[in-house]
């Protein structure tokens, strides 16, 4: 522990020191600033508390749906959900199906102990890699119910290698350990685990929840019109650029780009470069949407909502460090590309086996995945299929995981 403490601090520093520079450090600096003081103002000793901590964005999307069931089921409890990092945090700092948010205070033993004694949890819920070690032993050690949810492990990680006896100390502190597949329970019982559910992942339940509360959309409806959809979800440059040609290649369908950050240089690129008009969402007007066959989504908060009205989608990410959210677009049951670096990904990876989606690597193999599936209707029906069975029967971890937790 005290190398572990050492590294935690060192790390804190570090944190401050490029915040000088770095506006994300800077944010997650100055975000702790008198957490304590502001957690104490909020947080009565008298509030019955489930803690629920997430390391960013995607993650508060695993959580979401627990604390969704939370708020319904047990209305009695206050929900604290902390973030680690500030893209999370700052986007999501105002949910309104959390009692209290906030960062959660770097992993030292006296920060532990001061924000526990603050929130005094009666149940934590860690969001799938989440391993903060001073937090996991002392909840243990004051006997809160503790549990992690949606986790996956690998043979590769460090809970199975022989220097990894101190993370494996950590998993002992908790109750369940709810993981997403049979090989990460086979993987934990060969180290004397067994208190794991294969539960699946809650955000399966997440998008069904977004699909059945979609939104209409007036300015997506007048830009389709009569014309198929494509939609092309989180996209970086390596991914536009292979779209565009796909673009040119096909004047009868109308496309949306919803860029994963709002650069402004690859959106007036786009502009420049497409073929019949491209317009931005948040410029657009009746003429300039149905004069136009490229919509850019330079806002957040409606892709969802835009899956709706699509018939093929490309998710973005694949050629970086790996690709965004599909889940999204197969409850939608829409065929769906991505880039090559999607292995990390157990959704991707079992949509791939059974061809409700396709890796491809190139602008021609992009044009290859979409041509049959554009011409024969038959063939896309069938792909559309496999893509919603697939998000239908993996909904229901958040039942198994709220059965488990509030009766154990």
């Amino acid at each position: 522990m005290l190398l572990y403490n050492f590294c935690v601090a060192v790390y804190a520093r570090l944190i401050a020191l490029a915040s000088l520079w770095n506006p994300k450090a800077k944010l997650w600096t100055t975000g702790r600033k008198a957490i304590f003081e502001r957690m104490a103002r909020a947080i009565s000793p008298s509030d019955r508390v489930v803690w629920i901590h997430v390391a960013s964005l995607g993650e508060f999307e695993q959580g979401r749906p627990v604390m969704e069931q939370i708020r319904k089921q047990y209305p009695e409890f206050k929900i604290l959900l902390t973030f680690f990092s500030p893209s999370g945090y700052e986007v999501r700092k105002n949910y309104d199906g959390a009692d209290y948010i906030f960062y959660m205070p770097i992993d030292t033993p006296r920060n532990v102990r001061r924000f526990l004694d603050i929130a005094h949890p009666e149940i934590a819920v860690f969001v799938k890699y989440e391993f903060w070690l001073n937090y996991l032993l002392n909840l243990k050690a004051r006997g809160v119910k503790t549990y992690v949810i949606s986790s996956i492990f690998r043979r590769n990680s460090i809970f199975f290698r022989r220097y990894g006896f101190l993370w494996r100390r950590a998993l002992r502190a908790f109750d369940r350990i709810f993981v997403q597949n049979d090989e990460s329970r086979e993987l934990l019982h060969e180290i004397g685990f067994d208190n794991v559910i294969v539960a699946g992942d809650t955000r399966f339940d997440r998008v069904a929840a977004i699909a059945d509360a979609v939104k209409r959309i007036d300015a997506i409806e007048t830009f389709k019109g009569d014309s198929p959809l494509f939609i092309a979800g989180s996209t970086w440059k390596p991914d536009e650029d292979i779209l565009l040609p796909l673009i040119d290649a096909n004047p009868q369908i109308k496309f949306v780009i919803a860029p994963h950050e709002m650069d402004e240089a690859r959106i007036n690129r786009i502009i420049d470069e497409v073929h019949g008009g491209a317009v931005r969402y948040t410029q657009c007007d009746a003429r300039t949407l149905a004069g136009s066959r490229v919509l850019i989504l330079d806002t957040v908060g409606i892709l969802a909502s835009v899956y709706r009205y699509a018939s093929w989608a490309y998710i973005g990410g694949g050629f970086g460090v790996g690709i965004h959210n599909t889940l999204e677009a197969a409850t939608f049951a829409l065929p769906i590309a991505f880039g090559p670096n999607y292995d990390k990904f157990k959704e991707a990876r079992d949509m791939v086996a059974i061809g409700a989606a396709t890796k491809v690597e190139s602008a021609e193999e992009l044009k290859r995945w979409f041509a049959p599936l554009r011409d024969d209707n038959n063939l896309r029906a069938r792909v559309s299929s496999a893509a919603k069975e697939y998000a239908v029967k993996n909904q229901g971890a958040t039942s198994l995981i709220m059965k488990v937790a509030f009766n154990d």
